[in-house]
């Protein structure tokens, strides 16, 4: 039997490589579940081909066109995020990959986990926001959670069959984005145009930003902590720009794993769809003919200061990993709609960061306000220093 999926978040870049991958395995994988925010006419066309048992559509008023697009198909059609957690809940489908982008990706990732379901986590926020519930959560459901971000996918393979005992540090490897050989007085001059042209990699609007800002690697070292169960100071970020290597492990003997690959999200899709088993696949090879040169350098904190206010939260821990998420998506919107400036966007988050109230263990309902919050502190704070239309 194909393991039955739900794909939450389908039209967008880890969604649509996805269904790449699920159209390649058509005995392996049957998709059982589409949700989309927006995009209804892509989503109508995912439908219509992969002919999934139920399609969600969070944003309401998209409902009565969806439910004509996809008349005489038989597909069940809601709308809503409440419908999106209790379908998820109630399916069949026992592996269910979050590539919603952002906060909004965490509630129904919670739905998932309290149902047991199998987690191919692709939405980082769900863990940096709320780490530490659904660590709890998993355990008592016996859900697995298997990362699909290249670089704890990398870890994640590298740790297994090893005792979490022996493991001394990881290491987040990073591309540096397409401003890591621009200098920081020109960073003040770039614009989303510039932010968006990522070297290596090929993924959402949202996403690029972050990794031109590095944030999207101080997100991931705040998911790495509770994935790997890790100290802040054993996860450390080394700058990679060929981006072959993902990530490595230090073990206490002195040895160190890596995984290597080309920069193809769709074979960490592949193999959190198929674990525990690793499939074989017709995509690219990795020669090392043509990738004979491999290079590192530290990060520039003062340059990617995203990545330092995400270590502070971390080690604060608490509530601020969620005002850092909250700060940033609020700050990332206001740089594409081109309210701030790039180098505007680590002031946002650290200015949000010192004027929200710390929780040291939040409740789910805490940090709901406090993102709810944090977004308004933002948002105001980027009112005071927009740039000028």
């Amino acid at each position: 039997m194909p393991e039955r999926i739900a794909l939450l978040g389908s039209t967008g870049s880890i969604g649509t490589q996805t269904l790449d991958v699920v159209s390649r395995y058509p005995e392996e994988f049957k998709i059982d579940i589409l949700t989309a925010a927006s995009n209804i006419n892509l989503l109508t066309a995912q439908a219509r081909k992969f002919l999934p048992d139920s399609v969600i559509i969070s944003e309401k008023k998209h409902y009565k066109q969806l439910i004509d697009n996809l008349a005489g198909t038989g597909i069940k059609v809601y709308a809503g995020n409440e419908a999106m957690e209790e379908v998820i809940s109630l399916s069949s489908a026992n592996v269910v990959l979050t590539a919603i982008v952002g906060y909004s990706g965490l509630r129904p990732a919670i739905a998932a986990i309290k149902a047991g379901k199998k987690i191919a986590l692709a939405n980082k926020e769900t863990l940096v926001v709320a780490g530490e519930i659904i660590s709890k959560l998993a355990s008592v459901s016996g859900a697995d959670i298997v990362p699909v971000d290249s670089e704890h996918s990398a870890i994640f393979q590298c740790l297994a069959g090893e005792e979490h005992g022996s493991v001394e540090k990881i290491t987040l490897t990073a591309s540096g984005g397409p401003f890591l050989n621009i200098p920081l007085e020109k960073l003040k001059d770039v614009g989303p145009g510039d932010a968006l042209k990522h070297p290596n990699w090929n993924m959402g609007d949202k996403v690029t930003i972050d990794s031109a800002s590095m944030m999207n690697k101080g997100l991931e070292v705040i998911e790495a902590k509770w994935l790997f169960d890790l100290a802040p100071e054993q996860i450390d970020v080394v700058i990679h720009p060929q981006s072959i290597i993902h990530s490595f492990v230090h073990f206490t003997d002195g040895s160190v794993k890596a995984q290597l690959g080309l920069p193809d999200m769709r074979l960490p899709i592949l193999y959190a769809l198929g674990f525990p088993r690793r499939l074989r696949s017709e995509l690219p090879r990795l020669d090392f003919k043509d990738h004979f040169s491999f290079t590192f350098q530290k990060p520039d904190l003062v340059k990617f200061r995203n990545l330092s206010l995400a270590y502070r939260a971390l080690s604060e821990g608490g509530n601020m990993p969620c005002i850092l998420n909250a700060a940033n998506e609020i700050a990332v919107r206001a740089f594409l709609s081109g309210r701030i400036r790039f180098l505007d966007m680590p002031d946002v988050v650290e200015h949000t960061l010192g004027n929200n109230v710390y929780i040291a263990s939040p409740d789910l309902a805490s940090l709901e306000l406090t993102d709810k919050e944090a977004r308004e502190t933002a948002d105001n704070f980027i009112k005071k220093i927009q740039t000028p239309k």
